[in-house]
């Protein structure tokens, strides 16, 4: 049986090659289907970017970037971390802060394209995945800064950290609607 830190990179790889086959897919199937404004999915699509909406989507592709750099683990356990604090504490807090800052950030997807919104839900779904199943790993009652060392450590090894790649992936689809 595969050891629990070899199933957080299968995850971490799964979901980093989930993002860009949607990215790729995306990229390929859409130069037929739009005017090349990057702005299909709004009324008025074809007429090109308006002078009030373009700013507005750049606005909400750069509010899921900051989105993703505020529930990334990594950021997330200097800004929680209490040294009160246990493993199930640190958990809970964690899990819930990025659910708060999706919720507060949901609104959003109405100016970026499915494939960034899709993105930014993974990323959230990833994440809180592995916070978990690092947290199972350890006693429940263990100092919070037992979580946090084994989370970074998680990160530390991976290849490529899967909040670069949704970062990435948003920044790619903020310059198409640019163009």
């Amino acid at each position: 049986m595969p050891s629990s830190q070899t199933l957080l990179y299968i995850v971490i790889t799964i979901g980093a090659i989930a993002l860009v086959y949607m990215t790729i897919k995306d990229l390929i199937k859409k130069p037929g289907k739009q005017d090349g404004a990057g702005n299909e999915g709004l009324p008025g699509g074809n007429t090109g970017p308006s002078a009030a909406v373009l700013p507005l989507q750049l606005q909400a592709y750069e509010r899921l970037v900051l989105l993703v750099d505020r529930i990334n683990p990594q950021n997330l356990v200097s800004r929680i971390y209490q040294p009160e604090l246990t493993v199930v504490d640190m958990q809970i807090a964690m899990v819930h802060t990025i659910r708060a800052e999706f919720d507060h950030n949901i609104s959003q997807q109405i100016y970026v394209s499915p494939t960034a919104w899709e993105t930014v839900k993974t990323f959230k779904e990833q994440s809180i995945t592995i916070i978990n199943q690092v947290a199972s790993q350890l006693p429940q009652d263990a100092p919070a800064k037992e979580l946090n060392k084994q989370l970074l450590e998680v990160y530390l090894q991976s290849e490529e950290s899967p909040a670069e790649v949704a970062a990435q992936i948003l920044n790619a689809e903020a310059k198409k609607i640019m163009k």
